[in-house]
């Protein structure tokens, strides 16, 4: 990824991935890659669905490039964003995971388990998630597929 590219990735949390959050949002800004976080903003109790839409609807919309969200499990962020039509949200707890769902995939939200992914993992998840390429062809034809 272009730290020159003013497109902001977006990234949300709940409370259980709320200081995983925080630690990305460091290294983000550390990298000078351009973000807006849409929350949570304390690791008091809240429900995922509240920042998992806004997020969402910011990458379909084109307002952010991708989206990163973290919960604890990282499967209430991953069905939350996938109920949004341009949204295609996957779980990836490593990094031969991020780099197909790109891939393959065309994945535009990576949704991080942070009760199961310590801060190294998911950075190294992040570095293949952002900077991988769709790489079209037969894949392309898959995904057109996906919208019902």
């Amino acid at each position: 990824m272009n730290p020159d590219d003013e497109v902001p990735v977006a990234i949300c949390s709940d409370h259980a991935g709320y200081e995983l959050k925080e630690f990305i949002c460091d290294w983000l800004a550390e990298k000078q890659i351009p973000f807006k976080n849409f929350g949570t903003y304390s690791p008091d109790s809240c429900d995922y669905s509240d920042f998992a839409h806004p997020l969402a609807e910011a990458v379909e919309e084109e307002e952010c490039k991708m989206g990163i969200a973290i919960c604890g499990s990282g499967q209430g962020m991953t069905i939350t964003v996938n109920k949004h039509a341009g949204i295609r949200g996957t779980l990836c707890w490593n990094p031969e995971i991020a780099r197909l769902a790109r891939q393959h995939n065309d994945a535009n939200v990576c949704c991080l388990p942070a009760r199961f992914i310590n801060r190294e993992e998911a950075v190294k998840v992040l570095e293949i998630f952002m900077n991988t390429d769709f790489e079209g062809g037969r894949h392309q034809t898959r995904i057109d597929k996906i919208p019902v």
